[in-house]
């Protein structure tokens, strides 16, 4: 089982998982799962057709929202605003470390609204410094 890290009631992160450990991710209460990373991005990784159907099979919906070096997307974002709004449930979002994770999430979150200060301070109670995206953040609080 991965390092899971819980953010707030609604997601968790955790580094790269394993089709064997959907089983488990379920039995802790995951309705969703969210791959924030490209398939190929290092040798051996668990590719996401296989947590996809692992998933599938569980009973777990699946959202593949890959994050590159290049960055985060408008279009990423959004997307993981509507994987956690349609998951109904906890959701698991992973990566190769968890923070790709956890920075999507809360760029998302601010972009709905919420409290930038709060996303920074639950972020860091989950081991994520989130120091660096303070300002865009803050701009999409503000609806920039």
């Amino acid at each position: 089982m991965p390092d899971i890290r819980t953010l707030n009631d609604s997601i968790s992160v955790a580094p790269q998982i394993a089709p064997e450990d959907v089983a488990a991710i379920k039995a802790a209460g995951f309705v969703a799962i969210v791959n924030n990373r490209p398939d190929g991005e290092e040798p051996g990784q668990a590719s996401g057709d296989a947590i996809r159907m692992a998933a599938a099979q569980a009973g777990l919906s699946y959202t593949a929202i890959p994050v590159t070096q290049a960055g985060f997307s408008h279009p990423q974002i959004d997307a993981m605003t509507q994987a956690l709004i349609a998951a109904e449930g906890p959701v698991l979002a992973y990566c190769r470390s968890g923070t790709r994770s956890c920075n999507l999430w809360a760029l998302a979150a601010a972009k709905a609204g919420r409290n930038p200060e709060l996303l920074v301070l639950q972020a860091a109670d989950a081991g994520y410094d989130l120091s660096g995206l303070r300002p865009t953040l803050d701009a999409l609080a503000r609806g920039e």
